[in-house]
């Protein structure tokens, strides 16, 4: 329930933001906010709120620099549900909230467009004696040119709950086209995940190999502001590190559903 009053604090603060936006300072800072409601809160391909609904929400700050700051939040039921950490057993509880905070630096030169930064996952909750923590600090580069992104993170220590697993990476290579005059984007994308070190290597050897690809296609289409989504997703992986203690697959092909405002 505190995780849950913690999200609708900081969905509260996203939509406060639009209010400072027109009393900004001639500082060059701008700054916005977001919220969204999803079927199923996916990230790199896996389900982390147990293929259920997930409310999301955040906000940011960025100047005319290319420096930028901010934060986002999202209800999750992963850890709880699942204990997915590097013994493979329940040793979280109480963990229903994932809040990210992140900054960069972004720009261009010519054609090409650039971003690069440091970004913490946070996971408030209780966790059992010789459990990994899930909280995981990367940072990545991304370069863009056309409708073409590719980015590449790069894990700095413990990777959501696998110990001693820096220098995994996950390289997201992406597209998307809008049409024009329609409101409708189109959108492509393709990940994969690795893990090393001495966390993953147990995992492996217990056939419970945390490595994949995943991928996704979409479409949104905005509505006076209003955004609604359709994508399908699915990864490579049949691991049983990615089933949870209900016995789902949290990686398995599916389809999302998501609305969703920014201001």
């Amino acid at each position: 329930m505190l995780k849950t009053k913690l999200l609708v604090a900081a969905l509260g603060a996203a939509f406060a933001i639009p209010a400072m936006a027109d009393t900004a300072p001639a500082s060059g800072f701008t700054p916005s906010s977001n919220v969204s409601l999803v079927s199923d809160y996916l990230y790199r391909g896996i389900s982390q709120s147990g293929t259920n609904p997930a409310i999301q929400g955040g906000f940011d700050l960025a100047h005319s620099s290319g420096f930028y700051i901010g934060m986002w939040g999202s209800s999750i039921s992963w850890l709880g549900d699942a204990g997915m950490n590097t013994a493979g057993t329940t040793g979280v509880a109480n963990a229903g909230l994932e809040l990210d905070t992140y900054t960069g630096f972004k720009g261009s030169a010519g054609d090409v467009g650039y971003d690069v930064g440091y970004l913490r996952y946070n996971y408030p909750g209780t966790y059992s004696a010789g459990a990994t923590k899930a909280d995981t600090d990367e940072v990545y580069g991304a370069v863009s040119y056309s409708i073409v992104t590719a980015k590449v993170s790069y894990a700095l220590g413990d990777l959501f709950g696998v110990a001693k697993a820096a220098g995994s990476t996950y390289l997201d290579l992406s597209a998307s086209y809008a049409i024009a005059d329609t409101g409708i984007t189109l959108g492509a994308h393709y990940g994969a995940q690795t893990y090393t070190g001495s966390g993953a290597d147990a995992l492996k050897a217990a056939n419970q190999d945390p490595t994949y690809t995943d991928y996704k296609v979409s479409a949104t289409k905005d509505f006076s502001g209003y955004v609604v989504g359709l994508a399908y997703s699915g990864t490579s992986n049949a691991s049983p590190f990615y089933t949870n203690l209900q016995s789902k697959k949290l990686g398995q092909g599916t389809v999302v559903v998501s609305l969703s405002r920014t201001f």
